[in-house]
């Protein structure tokens, strides 16, 4: 196959992809993703490049590996519905009220300053799945808060979960310590320029008009600080801990900020009046919130337990070593560990394999668990009756994104299967070749490209920070600028990430709304890559 036809057989899966979602009358993710899933398997067949059984096995692997998301997504949702069948979503709305019943203030805690904690101790799409559904409650419009949550859970995820798309994304390079703090460094420096402006963007898309963000902006402005600020200067140490305790750091500064009125405007009461509708209750003792908001501190400590390796349970939940063992003929064989690590490896006789760890994948711990415990504590003879119910509300629910998710991940495996061939591949060296010495403006496309495939920054690391190394090298660029980029975008990409966008378009029960958020964040996401891109040029120029 000449050059030319495997350019458009690369494309072509994804361009249908986009087609599908964000034309008028967009379909449904839990189709499109299907439908292009079925175009890639037909392009793979078609190309040649790989064995029949190897493209078997990757379909096989992509529909194991959605049992992932689809975990979180179910214990996300049943978490919350338990939240709001205990009433105690309605006592932390009032909670929330005591603390400032400004909205600009409400939605920098919880969609800016928690959400970025969230994702310095999980990631997995985590942030939005718990802050969507609480300012959801606070009366926000479904659509515009799960684009807030989306947009503003972008600049932390450079760190991710203790530093994983830094550390693991970068491992196959082989690079010293020194050049990876370097790299995290100025990818932090980068997000902490551009913060600002992303944050009031993402308000815009809550609030009605610029002239109440700009009422705000002396609050906005210190709260976004308060995150990135810390975040930016741990970068200079290790690479584990700058957004965890960047958030903490945040989120108790702007709580105090809040509760004390600064840099916050009296002038936006007629837009707090649009939004909250129900009705002014009394504020709910400290006991009160302490029961109702253990859903979310019960989380973050469950989390960072689980997290931290000084601890050892991360290492003991991960734990892959097979204590039973079976055959499952031809589709491979099964080994699960004493941890519950589900293995399933030589699928269809091939090196592809598949693993899942029951115990670490923030669904059953700590979402299930978390969610037992708090309906319990509402009422320990109601609580069975209330179970079965908030079950049957998850299962129906999960419908629509079972068919998205399965096929999301098939997709993104069969654009990925082939080496250097791959459609992923060919399409990053075509941007490459376009852009030339233009590249500090693209790379962190790229990295966008690869969370926009694979629903993870790390893994949008693993795969094109060989490539981004290689154009470094080919047009003399500074190495340590360009993966910078690379890390920056991937982040970026979680904006625009089909699984996140399914994720959170589920917990809020929205319906055909998937298109519609993928055009909008499109367009900030254009913005942010031209920002982040000039930079970049900046700092090669300086590099240089």
């Amino acid at each position: 196959m000449n050059a030319t036809n495997l350019l458009i057989t690369a494309y072509a899966p994804l361009i249908l992809l986009i087609y599908l979602m964000v034309k008028p009358n967009g379909m449904a993710s839990s189709k499109a993703l299907p439908l292009s899933a079925l175009a890639a398997y037909l392009i793979v067949i078609f190309n040649g490049h790989s064995p029949l059984t190897l493209i078997h096995a990757s379909v096989i692997q992509g529909a194991l590996l959605a049992l992932t998301p689809l975990s979180i997504i179910a214990g996300a949702i049943f978490l919350f519905l338990c939240m709001e069948k205990t009433g105690a979503l309605a006592t932390l709305k009032n909670g929330l009220n005591t603390i400032s019943s400004n909205k600009v203030a409400q939605l920098m805690i919880v969609g800016w300053a928690f959400a970025f904690l969230i994702e310095g101790a999980s990631g997995f799409g985590t942030p939005a799945a718990i802050a969507a559904p609480i300012l959801f409650s606070l009366g926000f419009a479904p659509v515009n808060i799960a684009l807030f949550c989306l947009v503003t859970n972008t600049i932390p995820v450079i760190f991710g979960a203790m530093g994983t798309p830094v550390w693991f994304g970068m491992s196959l390079l082989s690079l010293q310590e020194d050049s990876i703090i370097d790299i995290a460094t100025l990818a932090a420096l980068i997000s902490t320029l551009v913060a600002p402006a992303i944050v009031f963007m993402a308000l815009r898309l809550v609030l009605p008009s610029w002239k109440i963000i700009f009422r705000h902006s002396l609050f906005i402005v210190s709260s976004t600080s308060a995150c990135t600020l810390p975040f930016f200067a741990l970068s200079f140490y290790s690479v584990e801990f700058p957004s965890l305790l960047g958030g903490g750091i945040g989120l108790i500064i702007t709580v105090l900020m809040a509760k004390s009125g600064f840099g916050l405007s009296s002038a936006a009461n007629e837009f707090e009046t649009k939004v909250d509708t129900q009705k002014k209750t009394a504020s709910p003792s400290g006991r009160e919130l302490a029961k109702a908001s253990f859903p979310l501190w019960g989380t973050v400590i469950m989390l960072l337990l689980t997290r931290l390796p000084e601890l050892g349970l991360r290492s003991l939940l991960q734990d892959g070593d097979p204590n039973i063992t079976a055959s499952l003929g031809i589709l491979g064989n099964l080994s699960v560990s004493a941890s519950l690590v589900i293995s399933i490896t030589d699928i269809l006789g091939t090196s592809i394999q598949w693993k899942h760890s029951v115990l670490y994948v923030p669904s059953l711990v700590p979402f299930i668990v978390v969610a037992f415990a708090s309906v319990y504590s509402f009422g320990s003879r109601a609580w069975v009756s209330r179970i079965t119910s908030v079950s049957s509300q998850t299962a129906v629910r999960m419908t629509k994104p079972l068919f998205a998710l399965l096929g999301a991940l098939v997709f993104v495996n069969l654009m990925m299967l082939g080496g250097e061939q791959s459609a992923v591949s060919v399409i990053g060296k075509h941007m490459a070749y376009l852009a030339g010495n233009n590249w500090p403006l693209f790379a962190p496309l790229l990295g966008t490209l690869g969370s926009f495939f694979s629903g993870s920054a790390t893994i949008s690391n693993l795969t094109f920070a060989g490539i981004q190394h290689a154009i470094a090298e080919q047009l003399s660029l500074p190495l340590q600028v360009v993966l910078a980029l690379q890390s920056v975008g991937a982040a970026m990409g979680n904006m625009v990430c089909i699984n996140n966008i399914v994720a959170v378009t589920a917990i809020l029960g929205l319906k055909g709304q998937d298109g519609v958020i993928l055009k909008k964040a499109a367009g900030i996401l254009a913005i942010y890559a031209i920002l982040v891109g000039s930079l970049g040029a900046c700092l090669i120029s300086i590099y240089r």
